[in-house]
């Protein structure tokens, strides 16, 4: 048993359980892998902005889709643009629950599309659709307030979002306010890690 213990060890040139250096072409993939990291990795703006349509876009599904039912059960029930409004002031525990529902899920779907598009950074995807999303209702509601609500685009297609205060906003109007910034952004930064675990199975195939 001693002689061939030693006889391996002869044989391959390093003791028994020595670290295995990485072999050349393991260290040149590596290399790669990391200049295209380097290259396409960080905010990918482009998959982030249509990250954030899908997010309007299912928004607005749901949001008919909960109206749909409300009417149907008899209930006033609503998680349009101008519910959220009413968010930052006043608003029941029925609306805020579903108003912030409604925008997770929105933000969810839209990180999982601007993370499966990008092969990287997918968590970072996520935050930025998030970003866009919290730029443009921000700019919105500064050219509502500038010009009046005729040039809100957001009333228009009733649009559920991040709830900007109208008028003098109460504690619980703040405290709906901050549930509903804080799980958008979570809901888009998981949608986002989620959209990229396809790029990571695909890698394993490969490997």
């Amino acid at each position: 048993m001693a002689s061939r213990t030693h006889d391996e060890q002869h044989t391959t040139g390093q003791p028994q359980g020595a670290h295995r250096e990485p072999a050349p072409t393991e260290s040149r993939e590596d290399d790669r892998e990391q200049q295209r990291r380097d290259q396409y990795g960080g905010f990918n703006w482009g998959a982030d902005f249509f990250g954030w349509l899908v997010a309007v876009a299912i928004a607005i599904l749901l949001s008919g889709i909960v109206a749909a039912i409300a009417a149907a059960v008899g209930s006033a029930l609503s998680v349009t643009q101008n519910a959220a409004e009413r968010a930052a002031g006043s608003i029941g525990l029925g609306t805020g629950i579903a108003l912030l529902l409604v925008l997770m899920l929105g933000y969810f779907t839209g990180g999982y599309v601007a993370g499966r598009m990008s092969r990287y950074d997918g968590g970072r995807q996520g935050v930025g659709v998030w970003l866009i999303g919290l730029f443009v209702t921000i700019v919105v509601a500064i050219v509502g307030a500038v010009f009046g609500s005729q040039y809100d685009p957001l009333q228009r297609v009733n649009l559920p979002t991040l709830p900007v205060p109208t008028e003098t906003a109460t504690v619980g109007g703040l405290i709906t306010l901050a549930a509903v910034v804080l799980g958008t952004l979570l809901a888009a930064f998981l949608g986002g890690k989620v959209g990229t675990r396809y790029h990571a199975k695909v890698d394993r195939v490969g490997a």
